[in-house]
């Protein structure tokens, strides 16, 4: 099988570091791939935005199986344009893929899939302007003033969300979004309430009809220590998550992932493709606190080490709509990553830095370094990105696994290197205090 995968990033890298180990993959591509990804796939200078090259370039190579990283070019249609041509492509439909292109069409479909979420309100910058009172009356009133959360309804690199602490703390946050805090993609908000409890990312792959759980994991979404600062792109995570027992993964599946999946089917959007849901364990169960429509980042990096199955045909039933009867194989052990990111990170950043100490951290016991944000210049890897690289590492018990990560971590230099040093700590058992 000749198999593409769509992106640069540490998702991506995750996802060729697995595809290249399973025997059924004959010839592997990345575009536009990083200086990681070069040692396990040809990678070719196209951007993963650049959807004429893309499918110019499957059309070249005669890719069997196109597997599409990031969001952006599935919100944007590339899977569209390439089943038009007759293409395998693992990846939602421009249609489909609104579940994280539109966080107001998205809460819209939950409830009418009967999902059990957040209560929430949507405004449109005209309708904000309008109607200021009735949005203001929402907080008060619905949500009591107390604590909310404001999100961009449109793609926002993961950072289009501010939970507020109080309806003034919210309202302000609006007026940010709607005022151009995050351009395009803030012209409408979602208002919702705060839920409580721990949060969960829960992956499952469905080809329209079926849909078939993969795992589950934990994100760590803050750049600081204890959640502080401000949200990033994700600066680790962890699999699998010990407080989700049998029990609540079969409601996550029967309530959340299953009716969503049969209410696209229904309203003419089939899904196919992985589907992530962020959720939050709340005192009444599971709630969505969102979609997306592609592989987590850091969250790829511990579900893919963790991957018994071979994900070639796995991937290829999803976009023929074949998954009836597929299965997915976990091994039973844990996996722990952990981002290192440029200095200034989430803000304004420098690159270009000399990275060492790769191959070093490679040899720590169960470590794999996945290059996030990296470039090979004058035969050097340097930084090339706020997420430079995501360090995982897998073992007997998440101890262990996250022992092994941070040892790897530490074997590696840049200047203005920084990380979290509590992923997976709780899990873990570990006393922070």
């Amino acid at each position: 099988m000749r198999v593409l995968v769509v992106g640069g990033g540490g998702r991506e890298h995750a996802l060729c570091w697995r595809l290249s180990r399973d025997a059924s993959v004959g010839a592997l591509f990345a575009a536009p791939g990083n200086a990681g990804i070069a040692s396990e796939a040809e990678c070719v200078p196209v951007a993963s935005d650049d959807l004429d090259g893309l499918v110019a370039l499957v059309e070249r190579e005669r890719i069997d199986l196109t597997v599409v990283g990031p969001e952006i070019p599935l919100v944007a249609g590339l899977a569209d344009r390439l089943v038009a041509r007759g293409h395998a492509v693992f990846g939602p439909s421009m249609a489909a893929a609104r579940i994280e292109g539109s966080k107001a069409w998205a809460k819209s479909l939950m409830q009418r899939a009967g999902v059990p979420t957040a209560r929430s309100a949507t405004f449109s910058r005209a309708e904000w302007e309008r109607d200021r009172h009735d949005a203001l009356a929402f907080l008060h009133g619905e949500l009591g003033g107390g604590p909310a959360v404001v999100k961009a309804d449109g793609l926002a690199a993961g950072k289009g969300v501010v939970v507020a602490d109080s309806a003034a703390e919210a309202a302000q946050a609006v007026e940010a979004c709607l005022g151009g805090g995050f351009g395009e993609a803030g012209s409408t908000v979602v208002i919702e309430e705060r839920l409580s409890g721990p949060e969960v990312s829960a992956f499952a792959l469905s080809d329209g009809r079926e849909v078939v759980p993969l795992a589950m994991a934990q994100d760590f979404k803050r750049i600081g220590d204890g959640d502080a600062g401000p949200n990033t792109g994700g600066m680790g995570a962890y699999s699998p998550v010990p407080f989700v027992d049998d029990r609540a993964a079969e409601r996550i599946r029967t309530r959340i992932l299953e009716p969503t999946v049969r209410a696209m089917a229904e309203e003419g959007s089939p899904y196919r493709g992985v589907l992530y849901a962020g959720l939050m364990l709340t005192a009444d169960g599971p709630k969505a606190l969102e979609f997306n429509c592609r592989f987590g980042d850091p969250e790829t990096q511990v579900l893919m080490p963790r991957l018994a199955s071979a994900p070639a045909e796995l991937l290829l039933a999803c976009a023929r709509g074949d998954l009836a009867g597929s299965k997915v194989m976990l091994h039973p052990d844990a996996c722990v990553t952990v981002v290192l990111a440029s200095g200034g990170y989430p803000g304004p950043f420098d690159t270009g830095f000399a990275i060492d100490g790769l191959d070093e951290a490679g040899e720590v016991d169960g470590a794999i370094v996945f290059h996030s944000g990296t470039e090979q210049t004058r035969g050097r890897v340097v930084t090339a990105g706020g997420r430079v690289l995501s360090v995982s590492a897998v073992g007997d018990s998440l101890r262990e696994a996250r022992d092994r990560a941070y040892r790897a971590c530490a074997r590696i230099a840049f200047e203005g290197k920084q990380h979290r040093t509590d992923v997976a700590a709780m899990a873990a058992g570990e006393d922070r205090s």
